[in-house]
């Protein structure tokens, strides 16, 4: 028994001595591994605009419906539903025959008011004349008088009633309000219409230019005003404006702020800011959604990086991993802005002057020893 134990005591031992032996084989090793090569880029301020996309919806430059001033039947339309139509244009023709005659009559009431002023002006002229010589009285001129004012207002209401008539008989034909685009007709020849009747006969829209009202929360309003103030971004005067259409695509043709609304909609918490843009081939419609890309300010020293030089740990916080001035790895928490081409814009957490590793992040980990290789590309 006493031989058995003093053989495990000596095989134990000698466990024991090699166990030591390897841990201190694998020290040494890991003291004299060469320091692993990582890709770096100095991290540089540079002055970079800034954009905010937004949602929006086009809408006609001008839109007018079109409707009756008189009441009739409609004999034809002169309009084919889809096409373009000038200002001025003639696009419906309502029955003018009860019009016509009232024309006609009105002419007619001139004529007798006429008439009828010529006599009372001939007798008013005279009277004046014989007043003079007490041939008679003045009871009597007084009368002339009256008469001839009289006629000469007949003739003025008269004048007035012909021309209210020719007005009615040349609404007769229903024109276009403005150039643009007519939608579908809501009636046929045939059909009777009245003044200023509550349904449109059709709808007209200008398209070229189009609007875009653009809608911005006023949340975002405040922290853009709140970094201008504080210097963080300074203020951009271009108000071009850039439209991504619903199919992913890039519209053409740059647009022009025009004005932001002055109220927030107290259902939305939004402010409605318009844009114009120009539309010569009808690409845009009304009702489209489309996203604006807007010129929001210029950080005077903005901080980009590659988006792989940039991870998220477990709490979901953006980290990025640099050399420090002893050559070692370090991870540094980062803020992230907005995406620009390929770079994050980062607002906090690097700072001019850092080497930040772009390469090798794989094979590194916080506190280990690196070499630093500069390279050119960046993206």
């Amino acid at each position: 028994m006493r031989q058995i134990l003093k053989v495990a005591s000596v095989v134990s031992m000698a466990l024991w001595i090699t166990a030591c032996g390897a841990e201190k084989e694998q020290a040494q090793g890991q003291q004299t591994a060469p320091a692993m090569e990582v890709g770096i880029i100095p991290v540089k301020t540079v002055r970079q605009e800034l954009t905010t996309i937004l949602p929006g919806r086009s809408k006609a430059y001008l839109e007018a419906e079109v409707r009756p001033q008189v009441s009739g039947i409609i004999l034809k339309r002169s309009f084919n539903e889809g096409g373009y139509v000038k200002q001025g244009q003639s696009l419906y023709q309502i029955d003018p025959a009860t019009y016509k005659a009232t024309v006609q009559s009105a002419e007619a009431d001139v004529a007798k008011t006429k008439a009828s002023l010529a006599s009372a002006a001939a007798t008013y002229h005279r009277y004046q004349k014989l007043l003079k010589t007490d041939f008679v009285s003045k009871e009597d001129f007084d009368t002339a008088e009256a008469a001839y004012k009289q006629a000469n207002a007949a003739v003025l209401v008269a004048e007035a009633a012909l021309n209210t008539a020719k007005i009615n008989l040349d609404y007769t034909k229903v024109r276009a309000p403005i150039s643009g685009r007519i939608g579908k007709s809501s009636v046929t020849p045939g059909a009777l219409v009245t003044a200023n009747q509550t349904t449109a006969l059709a709808t007209i829209q200008q398209l070229d230019p189009i609007k875009v009202d653009i809608v911005q929360s006023s949340t975002q309003l405040l922290q853009l005003k709140a970094r201008l103030k504080a210097g963080t971004l300074k203020a951009n005067d271009n108000a071009a404006v850039k439209l991504v259409l619903e199919d992913g695509s890039e519209y053409n043709h740059e647009g022009t702020l025009k004005f932001s609304e002055v109220s927030v909609d107290e259902a939305t918490g939004s402010v409605t800011m318009r844009a114009e843009f120009p539309n010569p081939e009808g690409l845009l419609l009304p009702g489209m959604y489309v996203r604006a890309v807007l010129n929001s300010g210029i950080d005077p020293e903005a901080i980009l990086v590659p988006q792989k030089a940039i991870s998220r740990d477990a709490k979901g916080q953006a980290v990025a991993m640099v050399v420090n001035p002893q050559s070692q790895v370090e991870a540094r928490i980062v803020t992230t802005a907005e995406v620009i081409g390929n770079q994050w814009r980062i607002t906090s957490g690097l700072k001019a002057g850092d080497k930040l590793i772009v390469e090798g992040l794989q094979k590194i980990r916080p506190g280990a020893p690196v070499t630093a290789k500069e390279i050119s590309n960046q993206q």
